[in-house]
């Protein structure tokens, strides 16, 4: 067995690795940037070395450095987590060169399903179901969009090196494949430094169903059963769960031996996922599903496997990287009852899922034994703009379905986040809709509902007057007219005194009509009735801002002296200033200066988190004073132009 591990990774993914190698009595070695010198996972490792700066490429993709580090600590295994290094062929055999161990696949195994389009040329010959499509290597645009009408529209553009629906577009019609082309081409380019794409056919209905699959060095492939992921955002899943709903015994059987036989034609090893793309349209058939691609590394949503099934699938990598056999053959492998995940994110719903960064004021997780929290942060660490944006996966656990999603929104909502703002309420309604809920629903659901699922919550009258009083027991000084920061408690001289109150309320001016008598502080709401501070709800001081907590969502109440008042997110200010919405890299400025745009045309874009945000003209007008480059490194807030009137 491995003694001592390397985790080659940051966040949430390192902290799980190392609470199994604790557990099994290895030792841990964690790696750090800059920005990390303090994170949860250097805190908890046996031992932490510096890598570099904040940029990932200056840190977590050093893998000379890497290396460097795990010979001088003496680790005999580098677990590469996901994400960064994970399925880096080079960097797996590097490291089996080096005389160490790499906790995942063959890097022939890596490699060939590194590339998409061979991926499934090679899925293709070992009998395993594939979309029809376009996978050669001719990249000429013309071809290309004659291909795409050969299959037939609608269809998908996909960078043969992608994932995580990174230089992904979806064609509906002949006239968009061009500008879909440009944009896949250009957002491949800058994630994977591949622009090379292919053309599928886009599945009606479709479900994104995955197999945990399993192999070791004696030839034995096992699978752990399914997960659904087929609630995605942007292609990026949201909710995942195991087993899938409408799943039946014979269309398990003949997806896990797709799965298998995919592992088995490249001599697969450790733990990987085999994704399929499924017609849901008339439920789940044997001759509905077709391969997608192949994860070569543990999936962020593995800890739904785990509850479903009672193994640590950490520990079966440590185990098959040590020589050992699969701990279970297949026959041994059953479900128990239904596990269920949501992926917490600093990011605001309500604007565009745009990544939040900051302080975490408070975080805090329900005392529930059926869920359990996988996060790499903890209350006081920072979410910084250098990283993905995952505060943490709650998982949850029940008997059936609905048990489980029931358990989930209830953990959502007894959930407590401030500092950034977050997607728990986005997610508590989505794990509520009636259509998720009766199983009736495809990859396209949150698309189709946007609107309703991330309209935030309207603060109830209870929470306005347990803010309001908070925001009184202030030390805020009397103003002139001897306002409300001037009554500290109940006791007035004429027994009842009334004011109006200005106060902000997540951001917006409000005001209340605020009454004080012998039974304390009230509040008028908007049908004119009195309302106390409800004694149950979380309230929580930082500064000179009030936090309110109600079932996992943060009113924020400040002074309007201290009201924090921002003109970013890309809008226009009344001179015209076009703002930068998020700290990130410009990567495409489509307008030059002196140019004359109209309301909706695309200003420019940038890249934050691992995603590609545009930013279009609020109004008709010529651009002045242009600010911004492509590749530039800019901050949130930053001015990047400005729409002036044609007529100035």
């Amino acid at each position: 067995m491995i003694k001592s591990l390397l985790i080659a990774n940051r966040g949430e993914i390192a902290c799980r690795i190392i609470r199994t190698a604790r557990r099994m009595g290895v030792k841990t070695i964690a790696v750090y940037s800059e920005a990390d010198a303090n994170a949860l996972h250097v805190r908890m490792a046996d031992e932490a070395y510096l890598l570099g700066p904040a940029p990932a490429s200056d840190s977590y993709l050093r893998a000379g450095r890497i290396l460097k580090i795990a010979k001088e600590a003496g680790a005999e295994a580098i677990h590469p987590g996901y994400g960064f290094l994970s399925e880096n062929a080079d960097f797996a055999e590097l490291t089996q060169d080096a005389g160490m161990i790499f906790v995942g696949p063959p890097p022939s195994a890596i490699r060939a399903m590194g590339l998409k389009d061979k991926a499934k040329e090679l899925m293709s010959e070992a009998g395993v179901p594939v979309v029809p499509g376009y996978h050669g290597s001719n990249q000429n645009a013309e071809l290309l969009k004659r291909k795409a009408y050969e299959i037939g529209y609608p269809v998908l553009i996909k960078a043969v090196a992608g994932g995580g629906g990174k230089g992904m577009r979806l064609v509906e019609k002949a006239l968009q494949f061009d500008e879909a082309l440009t944009a896949a081409k250009r957002e491949a380019k800058a994630a994977f430094g591949n622009d090379d794409v292919l053309i599928e056919k886009f599945i009606d209905s479709p479900r994104h169903i995955e197999m945990q699959i399993f192999g070791d060095a004696k030839g034995n492939v096992v699978h752990l059963f399914e997960r659904d992921c087929s609630l995605q955002r942007r292609h990026q899943k949201v909710i995942e769960e195991a087993p899938a709903p409408g799943m039946t015994a014979a269309v398990r059987k003949a997806m896990g031996k797709a799965a298998c036989d995919a592992a088995k034609a490249v001599g697969y090893q450790g733990a990987g996922t085999v994704e399929f793309i499924v017609d849901g349209s008339q439920g789940l058939r044997e001759d509905g599903f077709w391969f997608m691609e192949m994860n070569t590394r543990l999936q962020v949503e593995h800890p739904v496997t785990e509850m479903v099934t009672g193994r640590d699938l950490v520990e079966w990598q440590l185990r098959v990287a040590s020589g050992e056999k699969l701990p279970l053959m297949q026959d041994a492998l059953s479900l128990s009852g239904h596990a269920v995940e949501a992926r917490v994110y600093a990011e605001d719903p309500s604007n565009g899922f745009l990544p939040s960064t900051g302080r975490l004021i408070a975080l805090g997780w329900p005392d529930d034994a059926a869920v359990r929290i996988d996060s790499g942060v903890e209350e006081g660490d920072v979410i910084s703009p250098h990283y993905d944006p995952m505060i943490a996966k709650v998982i949850v656990h029940g008997e059936t379905r609905r048990e489980a999603m029931t358990a989930l929104e209830r953990a959502l909502k007894g959930s407590t986040l401030a500092g950034t703002s977050n997607n728990i309420a986005f997610l508590a309604s989505l794990v509520a809709d009636r259509e998720f809920l009766a199983e009736n629903f495809d990859t396209g659901l949150i698309d189709r509902n946007i609107e309703a699922l991330t309209a935030r919550p309207v603060p109830s009258d209870s929470v306005i007057a347990s803010g309001v009083a908070a925001l009184m027991a202030l030390d805020e000084p009397a103003d002139a007219k001897g306002g409300p920061w001037a009554a500290k408690d109940a006791f007035q001289v004429h027994g009842t005194r009334e004011m109006d109150m200005g106060f902000s309320l997540d951001g917006e001016t409000v005001s209340r009509r605020v009454r004080f008598d012998r039974n304390g502080l009230s509040v008028m709401d908007e049908d004119d009735q009195w309302q106390r501070p409800d004694t149950r709800l979380r309230v929580l001081k930082a500064g000179r801002v009030v936090y309110v907590f109600d079932e996992g969502v943060s009113t924020v109440f400040a002074p309007l002296a201290h009201r924090d008042v921002e003109d970013g997110g890309g809008d226009s200010s009344a001179d015209g200033s076009i703002r930068v919405p998020m700290h990130g890299r410009i990567i495409a400025v489509t307008v030059s200066e002196g140019d004359v745009v109209e309301k909706g045309d695309m200003l420019f874009s940038v890249e934050a988190m691992k995603m590609e945000h545009a930013v279009i003209a609020p109004k008709d007008g010529v651009v002045q004073g242009l600010a911004i480059a492509v590749d530039q490194q800019v901050g949130d807030g930053d001015s990047a132009m400005r729409i002036a009137s044609s007529d100035t």
